[in-house]
């Protein structure tokens, strides 16, 4: 199992970006993917999640309405669509998915906002 992340950057309040999770080496489409981000000095939370065939998403409270999870099974790609970006918003955003018993993530990719 492999994840690649990519559209992580520096934005300012209000802001916007598209996290996108390359995914590789398990049958994507059958299984649920989640966003998580970590904070510095901070636990690692989840923030959003999509089932298999994208018919149904959760979302933290904190990132409601302005969040929006996807994914392209065709392309084995899960998205987070991020605006109204926060500085609260500031952390290191992964990828994952949870297969039997194993949790798999990605590398991370680092989201800051500021001015």
């Amino acid at each position: 199992v492999q994840f690649r992340e990519s559209g992580g950057g520096l934005v300012p309040p209000g802001g916007s970006l598209r996290l996108s999770c390359a995914a590789s080496g398990f049958p994507f489409s059958r299984y649920a993917m989640s966003w998580y981000r970590q904070a510095p000095g901070k636990e690692r939370e989840l923030v959003a999640v999509i089932t298999s065939g994208g018919g149904s998403t959760n979302y933290a409270d904190s990132v409601k309405g302005r969040f929006t999870i996807s994914r392209d099974n065709a392309k084995n790609t899960v998205y987070l669509q991020m605006n109204k970006l926060k500085p609260e918003d500031t952390a290191v955003y992964y990828c994952n998915t949870h297969i039997f018993s194993n949790n798999y993530w990605g590398q991370g990719t680092q989201v800051t906002v500021s001015s």
